[in-house]
């Protein structure tokens, strides 16, 4: 919770403005009750120190009023709110950038969105419903309480006791019974977006291989499992309800006796009795308003807590603030050593190489011997265990991220496209390239009268993950997105893998052709794809 209030500090005077305006609010909610037992204490010819008429003035006023205060306090409390989720979101998503992609890889994406999406909304209830609640109900039980004490110091006393179990320590306890339940919940429905969304994207081959018995079976289960995390979560709100309940009606009743003994010994008379009791019965309102937020904040503080572990991990690597001229005229590899932290053994063991300015490197060996992951290690996705990597005789850990990124271009095994177009697409290379640019990177990627057969040429659409167009025509993209960002460096990870034979060719005379000037690594298992390289480096476990 303390966490979550730093995160306010910047809009604290309208927080300022929310409470009060609620705190006057409620005492205008009470007052409404209180003084119509004015009234009729009143009518039964007890002095209160008002008459009839004001007391019905007074009435109507507070009706009005409370309208007023209480759309002033909704609206404050909730542009703070949705402000805060913007703040939050902001956050998230720079913590996200720190972390991929190397943290990210391993990550459920379905579980990441739940928490982009559905877990942040959740803190709403807090920001809107839960600072101000907490403040309003203190303030105002206090002064309730002082009310109640200059009519009898017993009454005074006895709210005091009541507004504590109601507004804390019926609350308190609540927490801690249905923490874990709340972040069992969280997990779990973040798992059932994950597989959702897997078995979204997987459908054709869902329905190819006849999986889809199964894979609804499994969403069965996981909306059973599901719910009944949720049936814990609603058996103790239940419960928490009951007992608040409970606690009210024996407030009321303690009152009850109470005033009648004191007018029994004449301490009070019978006005400010009703007076007492009316009072209490309506002041119950921010108090339960506390209690209720334990139910509320079993989801809130698990949704927060998987908010904080995103915001909390460490990335694989610290990225390198600042500028830097480079030119990228030598990449060194010294006595380089490389392990994942969920391996034993070492997975690359003192490698060592060269590469020069115009070089053409293929780096080849078995699956799995460690080929990605050096390219990785090149583009310092993650930092070596041991020995060094340097750039133009700079270590790379002590190059601008910015700097690095803009010096190397990456094709991957897999490209990925957003939903958008495919100019746009291929212009996450160069953002400012015009199309000419654009249409002279396709040409060498051998795609461009592929692309002006579409309907709409460049200006096609995708579809999600490149959904409307092949894995062959997806990786000619990629190529081409990494044509237009024209950076010294081109590492190619298995760049024809999903091309036939006369494309790869294609492709590969365009990369020897116009990389002539800059530095070419690619790791390849075709012995067609590596014709074109110079040097090779093999690497072995």
């Amino acid at each position: 919770m303390a966490r979550l209030i730093k995160v306010l500090k910047p809009l604290s005077p309208i927080m300022v403005i929310t409470i009060f305006f609620g705190v006057i609010g409620y005492l205008a909610s009470m007052s409404i009750m209180t003084f119509g037992a004015v009234a009729v204490s009143e009518k039964l010819g007890i002095d209160m120190g008002f008459t009839l008429s004001q007391a019905i003035s007074i009435i109507i006023a507070c009706a009005v009023l409370r309208g007023v205060l209480r759309y002033i306090e909704q609206y404050s409390g909730h542009y703070i709110a949705f402000r805060i989720l913007a703040i939050l979101r902001d956050k998230v998503y720079k913590a996200l950038r720190r972390l991929a992609p190397a943290k990210l890889e391993t990550k459920e994406k379905g579980n990441l969105i739940s928490i982009i999406t559905s877990d942040i909304e959740l803190l709403e209830v807090f920001y809107a419903h839960t600072i101000a609640p907490i403040a309003i109900a203190i303030l105002t039980s206090t002064i309730i309480i002082i009310v109640l004490f200059n009519i009898n110091a017993l009454f005074g006393i006895l709210s005091a006791v009541f507004y504590i179990l109601v507004g804390y320590v019926i609350p308190v306890l609540s927490s801690k019974l249905g923490n874990d339940a709340g972040l069992e919940y969280r997990d779990e429905f973040g798992k059932t977006n994950s597989f959702l969304l897997d078995s979204l994207r997987g459908i054709k081959e869902i329905l190819f291989f006849g999986e889809g018995d199964r894979r609804l079976e499994e969403i069965n289960n996981n909306s059973d499992r599901l719910n009944s995390k949720s049936k814990v979560i609603k058996s103790h709100e239940g419960l928490i309800r009951a007992i608040t309940d409970l606690t009210i009606m024996i407030a009321i009743l303690t009152f009850l006796f109470a005033g009648i003994f004191l007018y029994r010994d004449n301490d009070i008379n019978l006005g400010e009795v009703l007076v007492a009791l009316v009072l209490l019965s309506s002041s119950f309102g921010p108090v339960v308003a506390l209690s209720s937020l334990s139910n509320n904040l079993i989801h809130t503080f698990a949704c927060a807590q998987r908010l904080f572990d995103i915001l909390d991990e460490v990335p694989a690597v610290n990225e390198i603030e600042g500028d830097m001229d480079l030119k990228s005229n030598n990449i060194s590899i010294e006595d380089m050593n490389f392990n994942y932290d969920s391996r034993e053994n070492e997975l690359l063991k003192d490698v060592n190489l060269q590469i020069n300015k115009g070089d053409k490197v293929a780096i080849i060996g078995p699956s799995g011997c460690g080929k990605s992951t050096l390219i990785k290690l090149i583009m310092r996705f993650w930092d070596v265990t041991s020995g060094s990597i340097s750039i133009d005789n700079k270590r790379i850990d002590t190059i601008p991220s910015k700097i690095l990124r803009k010096n190397q271009s990456l094709v991957s095994q897999e490209t990925f496209l957003f939903n958008d177009t495919i100019e746009n697409n291929i212009k996450i290379g160069n953002k400012d390239a015009t199309h000419i640019e654009v249409v002279n990177a396709c040409k060498k990627a051998s795609i461009h009268e592929f692309i002006m057969a579409l309907p709409k040429g460049y200006d096609t659409n995708v579809g999600e993950l490149g959904g409307n167009l092949s894995s062959g025509e997806r990786q000619r993209l990629g190529i081409a997105r990494a044509f237009l960002h024209d950076a010294p460096v081109i590492i190619l990870d298995e760049p024809t893998s999903n091309l036939d034979i006369l494309n790869e060719a294609e492709i590969l005379r365009s990369i020897n052709d116009e990389c002539k000037d800059k530095t070419v690594i690619m790791v390849s298992h075709r012995k067609s794809s590596v014709s074109i390289c110079d040097k090779k480096k093999e690497i072995v476990f």
